[in-house]
């Protein structure tokens, strides 16, 4: 394992290194403004954008947040996602109801819609801003800004073609929409999303089945922290998922949160790098 002290923007397609590299860019989107723009510049990022929306009506989330950081090859957006515990609420209280897809493909969770669409209108004209030179365009998140990365390419290329993502790294995101949205996002987005979700994090069995789910490209971190890009089947995952629930035998039922954990997500990554 090497860890690389560059961030690459130079490269195409799908690698451990790039998987890496978009889970440090998710997780800078939980800190403030002057770090993120400090990093985004050590980073060979010239170019940052800040996206907020403070909501002053009762909804279960009281922000969403997203930056922009822009380089010579590469351009990120990058969403943060929320506390595992207040997700976890979030998902599973009223406010679940299925609301209509992107290009109205589908439908999508209501919640998601709602603080998707008070701030991708600010990411669509930083994108349109910074994306000065043809630079590749990748989506990323974790957690809720798993969720709002996904949905926001979907829309991009179900509605403005012209900015769709050249990548979609999402780390813990919970069940996004149905299976109609799902199988055109698939089709669209083919060999361009990746779904990565760390053993028995609880988030991606949120909400429940069969009203929402997730689209493919699965990259699975197993109980003992491997990345698998082929998952295993059923049989095999459940016996996985009993594995790594077990493994603290102090606080076994925990498993479940800090397995969500965007530490936890890096830590995994970082193993697994050639």
């Amino acid at each position: 394992m090497a860890v690389p002290v560059v961030f690459d923007q130079q490269s195409a397609g799908y690698s451990v290194e790039r998987a890496y590299w978009l889970a440090r860019a998710s997780d800078l989107a939980y800190k403030d403004q002057a770090v993120i723009d400090s990093q985004a510049r050590t980073w060979g990022f010239d170019r940052v954008r800040h996206h907020e929306t403070v909501y002053t009506a009762p909804f279960p989330l009281q922000d969403t947040q997203a930056y922009t950081m822009a380089g010579p090859d590469m351009v990120v957006t990058a969403f943060r996602g929320t506390e595992p515990q207040q997700i976890k609420d979030w998902l599973t209280d009223a406010c679940t109801p299925p609301w209509p897809g992107p290009g109205g493909v589908g439908y999508v969770h209501y919640g998601f819609a709602q603080a998707l669409d008070t701030i991708l209108p600010s990411v669509r004209d930083a994108l349109a801003e910074v994306r000065t030179d043809g630079q590749r365009v990748y989506f990323t998140g974790h957690s809720l800004g798993g969720a709002l990365a996904m949905l926001a390419a979907a829309r991009l290329a179900l509605e403005d073609p012209r900015l769709a993502a050249d990548g979609v790294y999402t780390y813990g995101q919970p069940r996004t929409c149905d299976r109609r949205l799902a199988a055109a996002f698939d089709e669209g987005l083919k060999d361009r999303v990746f779904r990565f979700v760390n053993n028995n994090d609880i988030v991606p069995t949120l909400p429940p089945e069969p009203a929402f789910t997730h689209v493919a490209a699965l990259r699975y971190i197993d109980s003992a922290g491997r990345l698998r890009t082929t998952p295993p089947g059923v049989l095999p995952r459940l016996a996985d998922r009993a594995a790594g629930a077990t493994a603290d035998i102090f606080a076994p039922a925990s498993d479940g949160i800090r397995d969500h954990l965007m530490g936890s997500y890096l830590t995994a990554l970082e193993k697994n790098l050639p």
